[in-house]
């Protein structure tokens, strides 16, 4: 039977070859000569070595072939043009036989193999990702936002409205008159603050859920869920501004508090929060569904997630501003929004709303009270 030439000791190794066609492997031996890998074995193959007899069963160049990474455990496999591979299942002559051979593993093999490399690398991944959480993912949505029709926002807003319904809000008991007279106030303050003012629709609801015929709760049995979300206000994307009645009966007296609320529901629709925090949302979860699968199901609750989600800390000072404009230029206060906190201080103490079964309140669901109480009275002073 012919034989390989013999080679000085670790210029050549055993492995098994599969040609790609074939699922049986034949034994053969390589080794590398003049920047080629060669394989040789008992076969009628052309004979390149004469006085051995040795049969050689192919050649490839060495840059054409994938060399497997260096790992601490399994056997290594060469990838070759054609479907067929080299396997060898002694790992560690193999590693010695590839370095004797000249080989060298790249940077990123080198790292993974070592535990300060690992721990680098999971540091610099961490780094990675949140930068892109931070930044990356806040300015893909605003780019995501601005190509994005009105027409998307008014239907997804839409839908919100409806899911609010059917959850959480009923029809309003507050007087056809009182509900025109601020509806009035909110238009005439947008039109002095806004040369272009953007499409709004202002909703009156009852903050709690609507019943059937027996009296019951439509959507639960829990007592938790009747009492629903009282004193609030939100804004849903379309122009879409809601506010209960138990807001208005709180600020009972003070037209230019309500008028505040409304002014930092309607900057959240004019610069289009609850589509730039929909984007983001989806986005992030794009970014996890490629880790832990589809996330095709998000964009079906769309509508249900605008309904109940609160805003970014930035979000919320941007739409803050946005009231102290609307109003100063209908000749008010800011300081009237320092009464808004004062009789929702008054009526929970603690702001612990979310111990009474409720949504949180829309207006502080980020930033702390004090904090937006500083801003509203500062303005108030300039």
């Amino acid at each position: 039977m012919p034989i390989a030439p013999t080679l000085p000791p670790f210029t050549s190794i055993e492995a098994l070859y599969f040609d790609g066609r074939s699922a049986r492997p034949q034994s053969v031996r390589l080794d590398v000569v003049a920047r080629e890998l060669r394989a040789w074995g008992a076969t009628d193959g052309d004979v390149s070595d004469a006085a051995s007899g040795a049969a050689q069963i192919g050649r490839w160049p060495v840059n054409q072939v994938q060399w497997p990474e260096r790992t601490r455990h399994g056997q290594r496999v060469i990838l070759l043009d054609g479907g067929g591979s080299l396997q060898v299942a002694d790992a560690t002559a193999f590693d010695a036989w590839r370095a004797a051979i000249g080989h060298r593993d790249g940077w990123v093999v080198r790292a993974q193999l070592h535990w300060r490399g690992v721990l680098l690398a999971l540091v610099l991944l961490v780094g990675v990702l949140f930068v892109g959480y931070r930044w990356g993912v806040p300015w893909a949505a605003g780019q995501v936002v601005r190509a994005l029709p009105l027409q998307v926002d008014d239907a997804l807003g839409t839908e919100a409205l409806s899911s609010l319904d059917q959850h959480l809000l009923s029809p309003s008991a507050l007087p056809a008159q009182r509900q025109a007279e601020l509806r009035a106030a909110l238009d005439q303050a947008v039109r002095a603050m806004d040369e272009t003012p953007v499409p709004w629709t202002l909703h009156f609801r009852a903050g709690v859920p609507r019943t059937d015929t027996a009296g019951t709760d439509k959507t639960s049995k829990d007592k938790n869920t009747r009492r629903g979300i009282g004193p609030n206000a939100l804004a849903l994307p379309g122009g879409h501004i809601i506010i209960t009645d138990e807001l208005v009966r709180l600020l009972e007296g003070r037209d230019d508090a309500v008028l505040g609320v409304l002014g930092h529901e309607y900057g959240h629709v004019r610069l289009r929060h609850g589509m730039q925090a929909l984007a983001r949302m989806t986005l992030a979860s794009a970014a996890v569904s490629v880790v832990v699968g589809d996330f095709s199901s998000l964009l079906g609750a769309a509508p249900l997630l605008l309904a109940h989600m609160d805003y970014s800390r930035h979000a919320e000072r941007e739409a803050d501003a946005e009231a102290v404009r609307l109003l100063r230029a209908s000749g008010l206060s800011p300081q009237a929004m320092v009464v808004f906190f004062e009789r929702m201080a008054a009526r929970q103490p603690g702001r612990a709303s979310r111990e009474e079964g409720g949504l949180p309140i829309a207006l502080a669901s980020h930033p702390a009270d004090t904090e937006r109480i500083r801003f509203f009275t500062e303005a108030a002073a300039r």
